[in-house]
């Protein structure tokens, strides 16, 4: 396949990818925006609540994520049982780690507390997650059966089902929230139950897709029976591939924390910006995904040159996406976060300054986040997830952390000292992990 081959295909399997993760992006944007209408007090507590949600959602979403490159390199092989084996059981790891991690939603409120949030802002929360935190069940085993639609390359019903869960959630907030069309105003609670309703409605529609459009894998018949052996291998992939995503996760998670340390609109500022730029990671992300099911693909198959040219390819649509979101953040920062804030707030002028010094930092790692996020993909297409997960580890915690702390309160520079750390973090990962693949794995994948 020439490289013009490799974009198109690359583009086909991933606009639609691409569409669903900006739609499920516009979930946590539609909360962010209703709430930050409804107080600077409620965006405060949804952004560290989602920082604390997302923790555990993307720790348990490894094992939906190895189900990804272990169907697309079974399809390549024509191994339509290894598809069904992997898909069941990632179904039962996520099952299982969501009711594991119930209990720390619950706890919530201790937890941030004990975090140094203010209590005002640790009550919040807490109460948030009780409700959210049930939402976790639904989330994850869509995720998984998304991961198998994908690698089966029906990437546009991912993109429609999650349309339809951003229009359910902006609906249900619309209602739950404000108390529209007769319902009682629920501020911050009506947003957690309209989550935990949004993620309910996907995974009936992505289950009746499933069964309807792939009868032949019987994907839920005798769903109750173990398969222990798949079960260990999609664990083994799983959950270094769920720690990798956890450790970026979480460097965001504790950069919230920090920010919380700063005081309210400081907190306020950097939700709004992390919303913004993360609309800019979910494109380097739909990409991601894609190079997870072409390395795949090419994996099951052994053909080296295939994968090593679809890297090179993937890899500058990545860059150029990046150039563009660069150019935006520091074109425009005003007219961005103002979207995020009503036009008579009293903190309105205090969270621009800081949420424009705050996007201009966003810029800069815009190049490295999505290199980062694409090596990963690529590692994760070849099945090798360990290593990566042990650079993760050393990038996103090690450097990131403790460059945000020393920057942001040792030195003193506050959110600006706590988002370069953030660069510096993802700088390291994104020089690591591409060693990792175009130094190491892309030469153990033998020629078909």
């Amino acid at each position: 396949m020439t490289y013009g081959g490799h974009a198109k295909a690359i583009l086909f399997l991933g606009l639609p990818l691409i569409g669903g993760h900006l739609a499920q992006y516009a979930i946590g944007l539609t909360d962010t925006v209703m709430l930050g209408w409804y107080s600077v007090e409620a965006l405060a507590a949804v952004t560290l609540s989602h920082s604390y949600f997302f923790v555990f959602f993307m720790l348990g979403s490894g094992f939906a994520l190895a189900v990804m490159p272990m169907v697309a390199a079974a399809a390549a092989r024509d191994d339509e049982v290894s598809v069904r084996r992997a898909t069941r059981m990632g179904l039962w790891l996520s099952l299982g780690f969501a009711l594991l991690v119930m209990p720390i939603m619950w706890k919530a409120k201790t937890l941030l507390g004990l975090l140094g949030q203010t209590p005002a802002v640790a009550e919040a929360g807490g109460e948030y997650l009780r409700i959210a935190g049930f939402g976790l069940i639904p989330a994850l085993l869509v995720m998984v059966i998304k991961s198998y639609l994908a690698a089966l390359e029906r990437t546009r019903i991912v993109l429609w089902i999650t349309v339809l869960a951003a229009i359910s959630n902006a609906l249900a907030n619309y209602i739950l929230i404000f108390g529209n069309l007769g319902a009682p105003e629920l501020g911050l609670r009506g947003a957690a139950i309209a989550s935990v309703l949004t993620q309910s409605i996907s995974l009936v529609a992505i289950v009746f897709y499933a069964i309807r459009a792939l009868p032949d894998h019987n994907l839920f018949q005798r769903l109750w029976r173990p398969d222990w052996e798949m079960f260990g291998q999609v664990f083994r992939l799983g959950l270094p591939i769920g720690m990798t995503t956890v450790c970026e996760v979480s460097l965001f998670a504790a950069s919230s924390v920090m920010m919380g340390w700063l005081g309210t609109v400081t907190l306020a500022a950097h939700g709004i910006v992390i919303t913004v730029a993360a609309a800019a990671f979910m494109v380097h992300l739909g990409l991601s995904n894609v190079a997870t099911i072409r390395a795949g693909n090419a994996y099951g198959r052994g053909d080296r040159g295939h994968m090593a040219r679809g890297a090179l390819v993937v890899f500058l649509l990545s860059l150029g996406i990046a150039i563009i979101t660069v150019t935006a953040f520091l074109v425009v920062p005003e007219p961005v976060i103002s979207l995020f804030i009503e036009p008579d707030d009293p903190a309105r002028p205090a969270i621009l300054i800081v949420g424009v010094q705050l996007l201009a930092i966003a810029a800069l790692f815009q190049l490295v986040d999505g290199a980062q996020v694409i090596a990963l993909g690529l590692l994760r297409g070849v099945q090798d997830t360990a290593v990566p997960m042990m650079i993760a580890i050393l990038s996103y915690w090690a450097v990131g952390l403790s460059v945000s702390y020393l920057l942001g309160f040792v030195l003193g520079w506050g959110g600006v000292g706590v988002w370069l750390g953030l660069t510096a973090g993802l700088a390291s990962a994104a020089l690591l992990l591409m060693l990792r693949f175009w130094g190491k794995s892309l030469g153990e994948v033998g020629y078909a």
